[in-house]
């Protein structure tokens, strides 16, 4: 059985950091990609970040690029997104989801199999 457990979420103000956790379990985690994704009230889910732990490859939405940084340890089976510079636009729930998409759709959910719950980032200005 597949587990997608998020953790790290929290209140924050403007310009501070957080360190979003994804635990995976239940399949060959070198064999698959995993991605963030956020979803704020009233918008459509928007991929964030990515990650291919066979070959390493990542993907950055532009409005994340040079703040956000997503990283995995295969060992512990956890991928890691370290946000800083944190913007209140940056506020939604963010969810780890797990599949195989080609490289050119890290970004789409549609590739993405598995999903956990989300955790939510709240950013104060």
């Amino acid at each position: 059985e597949v587990q997608i457990v998020e953790s790290g979420g929290g209140l924050v103000q403007t310009g501070e950091s957080l360190r979003l956790s994804c635990a995976a379990s239940g399949f060959t985690f070198d064999d698959y990609v995993i991605g963030w994704f956020r979803q704020a009230p009233g918008k459509e889910r928007e991929g964030v970040s990515a990650i291919n732990n066979h070959d390493g490859s990542t993907y950055y939405a532009d409005f994340v690029k040079g703040r956000f940084t997503i990283s995995s340890d295969n060992a512990k089976n956890t991928v890691y997104l370290q946000m800083n510079s944190l913007k209140p636009e940056d506020t939604a729930v963010y969810y780890c989801a797990v599949g195989q998409p080609p490289f050119s759709a890290y970004y789409l959910t549609f590739w993405y199999n598995y999903w956990g719950q989300g955790t939510q980032v709240t950013v104060s200005s």
